[in-house]
Order: C-alpha cells, then structure tokens, then sequence
C-alpha cells in the first residue's frame, strides 16, 4: 500500500472516510525465534508458542475507520480484557490493556498471564506520555517468561532527542543511549495515538516506535467482514479488517485483528496464524 491516503470503503458513513496507511509497534518474538542478544525460543512440547501475545495485544486498538469526532476515542479510564485461545478452543491465559489520564498526559498499561504446562508466562507493561501528541516519557517492561526474569526501562529525553535504555534486573545489565527522532513513541503510546487518529478520519503515519529496539509496523485496511465472537455476543456482526504488518531486527510476521463499529473502535478479536494453526485473542464482554 502506497504512503498516500487513501478512502476506506463499505464503513458506516457515505463515501468512506480518507486514511493513510498507518504503523504501529511490535514486541519482540523471542517465544518463537531468537530474540534481540540471543535469547533462544522457548517451545512448548509439540507446540510452538505463539509470536507474542502483548504485542498484538497492544497492536490492537489502533486501526478502526469510523466517522471523525474530536478528542480521543477511549475513555480517561478505560480497560478491555481478552482471552487468549488455541485453535482448539483452549484457553492459554488473559490479556488486559487499559488507559489512565493524569495531570499530564496519559498513563497506559498492559498485562499478559498465559503459558501452557511447564512454562508460564506473566508480562506487564508501563508507559508514562506528556502532551496531546502522546510523546513518551517513559516505558517499563517487567517479563517474566518460565523462570527468566527481566526488567528494563526506556526513558525519552524529547527536548534532547535523546533516548536510554536500562537494564534493571538482571542486576548490573547496563544501559545503552539512542537517538531518538522527534516526538518519539513507545508501543503502548504509539498504540493509542493510532487509535485517536483513526477516530478522527485519518491513520497515523508510519514511524518507529520502541519496544527495547525500534519497531515498524503497518496497517492495511481490507474491507468489511462478517464476524462471530464472544464481543459479539456470538452473534454474526460486521467488522473492519485490518492486516497488521511488523518488521523488526529479528520479527517479519503479519496478524489480522477485527474491529467493531462503535465509537470506541473496538478491537473483538486478534487473529494470530502460526504452523499448527491460528491463535485468537477474543475480547470479553
């Protein structure tokens, strides 16, 4: 899809509505390759855990085409919770994101508790951001993946342009200075600046976002599509389909996420494919 804008078909309003192709962020794949320094997958017997659960988790408010409104598209308190689920049906775990306003800015929030026997995984996210364009300020990530346990934080320096990366556990693991460009964005406010942007008839552009490493990622608005799902009620609703593209040092994968035709644009459900079959995350009414 080219970098110029263009009309979402079939939406609730006559004629469509203009967007441009958008980006997002990404977490990292090491459940299902190496990772960024070398961290082997780790592999369920006679299944592959799915690419990171949190990323498409977060990757999933920001993409729903609907008529344009003012001011943002989630509530100054808002939470969603969603059920992470095997091609058969079995549950894997839970899934939470949720968004806080503060005197200034926005706080964000994601957690993951999933895994399957003998390896159980419990993540949780942070980030602070000042200012109506959600420019990071900081952003926290507390991993727990089996027994590896690991803490970092990246704190932005918007003025400087500058970024850092700390190591908090394991102890004594450094940090790393970047260059940041203007205005930078972590997953979680890169996420919820898609999202405002969609409810006000336009996609954000494509940029990096950070997640540890920079991440690039890219919408695709497909059409309308029937869906059927707990946040439907289990009755057949139409959707907007959107294909999310992500590219990283070590990630190139794509996933379909579903999203309702409400003001809050929201996300029903996440479609992961893999080998043995497509993981769903489906949002809990």
């Amino acid at each position: 899809m080219s970098s110029g804008n263009f009309m979402l078909r079939g939406g609730p309003l006559a004629g469509g509505v203009p967007c441009g192709p958008g980006a997002l962020w990404v977490r990292l794949r090491k459940h299902v390759r190496a990772g960024p320094r070398g961290h082997r997958a780790h592999r369920a017997p006679r299944e592959r855990l799915a690419p990171p659960t949190p990323l498409v988790l977060l990757l999933v408010l920001a993409a729903y085409p609907l008529h344009a409104q003012t001011g943002f598209p989630f509530s100054d308190d808002e939470s969603q919770h969603y059920s992470v689920n095997w091609p058969s049906g079995l549950s894997l775990g839970d899934a939470t994101l949720s968004a806080h306003r503060t005197s200034k800015g926005w706080s964000f929030a994601a957690s993951l508790d999933a895994g399957v026997p003998g390896f159980a995984i419990a993540d949780k996210y942070r980030s602070t951001v000042a200012g109506a364009d959600l420019c990071s300020s900081e952003f926290e990530r507390d991993l727990s993946h089996g027994a590896k346990h690991t803490v970092d934080k990246l704190a932005f320096d918007q003025q400087q342009r500058t970024g850092r990366r700390t190591t908090v556990l394991p102890e004594g693991g450094g940090k790393t200075d970047f260059d940041i460009p203007s205005c930078a964005r972590d997953a979680l406010a890169f996420v919820y600046l898609a999202r405002r942007e969609m409810g006000q008839g336009r996609m954000a552009p494509n940029q990096q976002v950070y997640f540890g490493s920079a991440y690039s990622v890219s919408l695709e608005y497909t059409g309308e599509q029937d869906l059927t799902s707990p946040g439907t009620g289990k009755k057949p609703a139409i959707t907007d389909h959107v294909v999310v593209s992500v590219k990283g040092p070590q990630s190139n994968f794509n996933f379909e996420i579903y999203f309702a035709r409400d003001p809050q644009r929201t996300p029903l459900s996440i479609r992961i494919p893999l080998n043995l079959g497509t993981i769903a995350l489906e949002l809990v009414r």
